[in-house]
């Protein structure tokens, strides 16, 4: 434990700021262990009627915290996230801590080892509290499922925080949690911020090595952070990109940390304003008067910081929505079940996998061609800016339940719920196949005080320049 006395209380915790609480940890001004003892007993407090966690490792949390706090009384180097208490979603694996993915047609796994994210985060000094609520495999924009209470958005209960790291922005909304790492195919970190007014930040592909979006089918897949505060967004993901590289490609180095940049919040940038979606081709969209609103009041503080923003005119190709749910759906179509394991999916889940199974291999080739394209050709589009604005999310935050419709009988249900998702966030998933990064921060709170906001899509490998914009507006 530290020698020196302790200037920080348990009370203060809750509002700190994680990079606050990360410098009184790395000062010895309180300790790995109370500060571990005191978001377990937030996590208590607060999440039975929140359902963010769906189970806690308090023993394992606090036995780390004390072997933390002795590697701090022996004078030994500590790392970027020295006793910094997190968790991870319940798709990846940490270590003696059964991981569901989310479904209830697979039995819970045990693993020996972290996954690599988790590895790399406890390598940085993190601390992990459990696991938190995703949906089926990740699939959704909501974190519901049949294994546990649904996610709930801590600025009303009735709301969703949105997936599918939904249950870490809500622990994060909620101050169960400094921050989190969440995961992102195609919008699974940006839409959640949105909904439960965080800054989430969408690396770009290479980016973290860790979760590179190099290892799915689409290259869609990416790992990134969930936070309070752009400073604490890059902090958390300073730690997520601090491991050797151990794919054929990344993004380049960005040459300092992304803290620092988010510190200076410096430069003024051509920004191209856009409400199309590439859904548009076979969906109506349609933006929520709040989202607007979210979207006028980013463009007005954005010309007011410095930026010259100016209406884009882009176009998608219409093969998008088809394509990328072929791509997006197609691990499903090769997925084991157990007897009885159909059964026990969730109606979009088995939808999808009914309509991948009855796709040929030509085409899945076709689908990978057109998003191949897609990317070359949007990034094109793209260049003639800095980056690119467009609503964090077409509509406010949704009801727990509301994509569910008891009433439509077989797949029609699932492909229903697909559509309704794809109208919420029309605006994240293009990102990902383009591998570019993004950045969605609130701008706006509706007279319910939900809050609204926009993303920010920046040119390839300039996490750097979106935090700083970020940074900005928080100022």
């Amino acid at each position: 434990m530290p020698d020196q006395p302790h200037s920080v209380s348990s009370g203060e915790l809750r509002d700190f700021t994680a990079l606050e609480l990360r410098n009184a940890l790395a000062a010895g001004e309180i300790s790995a262990r109370e500060v571990t003892e005191h978001f377990l007993a937030r996590i208590e407090e607060l999440n039975p009627a929140l359902g963010a966690f769906l189970l806690t490792t308090p023993e394992a949390a606090l036995k780390d915290a004390a072997a933390a706090d002795e590697r701090f009384a022996r004078g030994e180097p500590l790392g970027l996230l020295h006793g910094m208490p997190l968790a991870h979603k319940d798709l990846a694996d940490v270590a003696g801590v059964p991981t569901t993915l989310g479904t209830a047609a697979l039995p819970a796994y045990v693993p020996e080892t972290d996954g690599p994210l988790p590895a790399v985060l406890r390598r940085a000094g993190a601390i992990s509290l459990g696991k938190t609520q995703v949906p089926e495999f990740g699939l959704s924009s909501y974190s519901e499922n049949l294994i546990g209470p649904p996610a709930r958005n801590p600025l009303d209960p009735a709301l969703s925080p949105g997936g599918s790291s939904g249950g870490s922005a809500a622990a994060v909304a909620a101050g169960m949690l400094p921050f989190a790492p969440g995961t992102d195919g195609g919008g699974s970190v940006r839409i959640p911020a949105a909904a439960t007014g965080l800054v989430g930040l969408k690396p770009n592909r290479g980016r973290v090595p860790a979760g590179s979006g190099q290892s799915d089918l689409g290259q869609f897949v990416v790992a990134g952070p969930l936070a309070r505060t752009a400073a604490d967004a890059a902090l958390l993901l300073d730690a997520m990109v601090a491991e050797p590289n151990f794919h054929a490609t990344s993004a380049a180095p960005a040459g300092e940390s992304l803290l620092a940049a988010a510190q200076r919040a410096e430069g003024r940038f051509r920004i191209g304003v856009s409400t199309l979606s590439p859904f548009s081709s076979r969906l109506e969209i349609t933006l929520d008067p709040e989202a607007v609103q979210a979207l006028e009041a980013g463009i007005k503080a954005l010309a007011g910081a410095g930026h010259d923003v100016a209406e884009a005119q882009l176009s998608y190709d219409e093969r998008y929505p088809d394509a990328f749910q072929t791509v997006w759906t197609a691990g499903l179509s090769t997925l084991e079940l157990p007897n009885g394991g159909e059964e026990r999916l969730l109606p979009i889940t088995a939808a999808v996998r009914r309509r991948a199974q009855q796709r040929s291999a030509a085409d899945l080739v076709t689908a990978i061609d057109v998003l191949r394209r897609f990317e070359q050709d949007t990034i094109r589009a793209y260049s003639a800016y800095d980056m690119i604005l467009t609503p964090a999310l077409g509509q406010t935050p949704r009801p727990v339940g509301w994509y569910w419709d008891s009433s439509l009988e077989g797949d029609a249900q699932g492909l229903r719920d697909y559509d309704l998702q794809c109208q919420y966030s029309p605006f994240t998933s293009m990102v990902n196949v383009c591998g570019l990064p993004a950045i969605t921060f609130p701008t706006h709170r509706t007279e319910d005080g939900l809050p609204m906001g926009i993303q920010l899509i920046g040119r390839p490998g300039c996490e750097a320049e979106l935090l700083s914009v970020a940074a900005q507006l928080e100022k």
